[in-house]
């Protein structure tokens, strides 16, 4: 029996949930994968999973050899990798995960342009926003965070950024653009949730007095918890929103969107990339996070210098 093999195809039943899942993940028949894991249980002398007909449970057994074959397989990919990294054929399959907004808005726009450059990299990108992201199985997470940020993950920044007021070109030449913080008390007012936000009173740092806070009471008559739908609503005219400058930068160049109170922001945010690992890191991540790094900042430096 093909140990690795049987390793492989039990750490995917175990994530996929069933026999069946792992089945077409692989490209394999179920009668296939059921009896490596079949073999790999009297191999080892202990069963690993209980099935029954409506649900698969690991066994403490299977739990614990699970959390150690993650990390033989892992080893044995990075090797892999790592003899791979020094030819300059840049191929193979590179696994990104990003929430919704960054996918977006950070990763689609990206996705031609790499693409033209090494059409031999496939992108495999899981657009999702779990409490918990699974950084160990993707190549590449990308996550936002606020200056306090110190996760316990290995991450390399790739943009530090701030949050921007916009509004769109049409709502400001109706409407006109307030001077100081305390008129967007008179202004349509588009607010995304936060956990823990009072919506009604929006806080401003200045840009360049780091001791400078004002907090203005407002009215939204927009409240979402969806960035793209806060988004098309302020592109549509609809008021005066925030969002993190990297979002909006293509918007800005093209003035599509204009700078509210370009002196203040609602906040500072660094973009990251996180990494399963420092070794042996593959090729094709690197030059994929440096093309990342090398355009999103191009961008940035675009709006900023305007």
């Amino acid at each position: 029996m093909d140990r690795l093999l049987s390793m492989r195809v039990f750490q995917q039943v175990a994530d996929e949930g069933s026999f069946a899942a792992a089945a077409r993940a692989l490209d394999m028949s179920p009668a296939v994968v059921t009896r490596l894991v079949v073999d790999l249980e009297e191999h080892l002398g202990a069963r690993l999973m209980q099935r029954t007909t409506r649900r698969l449970a690991l066994t403490e057994a299977g739990q614990a050899y699970l959390e150690r074959v993650r990390h033989i397989l892992r080893d044995i990919d990075e090797a892999h990798a790592l003899a791979n990294a020094h030819t300059e054929e840049m191929q193979g399959v590179l696994r990104i995960q990003a929430p919704p907004v960054l996918a977006v808005h950070i990763l689609a726009p990206l996705v031609a342009g790499f693409r033209a450059l090494h059409p031999g990299i496939t992108l495999d990108i899981d657009v999702d926003a779990p409490e918990k992201p699974a950084i160990e199985e993707h190549d590449i997470t990308l996550m936002g965070a606020d200056a306090n940020f110190d996760g316990n993950v290995i991450a390399r920044p790739v943009i530090d950024s701030h949050g921007a007021l916009v509004a769109s070109a049409a709502y400001a030449a109706q409407r006109g653009l307030p001077s100081q913080p305390e008129d967007l008390a008179h202004h349509l007012c588009l607010r995304l949730k936060h956990a823990g936000q009072r919506p009604t009173l929006w806080r401003l740092l200045h840009m360049r007095e780091a001791d400078r806070v004002v907090e203005v009471p407002v009215q939204p008559v927009l409240w979402v918890n969806h960035t793209d739908t806060l988004l098309r609503a302020t592109h549509d005219g609809a008021g005066i929103s925030a969002a993190p400058l990297e979002l909006v930068a293509p918007h800005l160049s093209s003035g599509e969107l204009v700078r509210v109170l370009p002196d203040w922001v609602t906040g500072h945010f660094t973009l990251y990339a996180a990494m399963p690992s420092r070794r042996f890191v593959p090729k094709r991540t690197r030059v994929f996070l440096d093309y990342l790094t090398e355009h999103t900042r191009a961008n940035l430096a675009k709006v900023l210098a305007a």
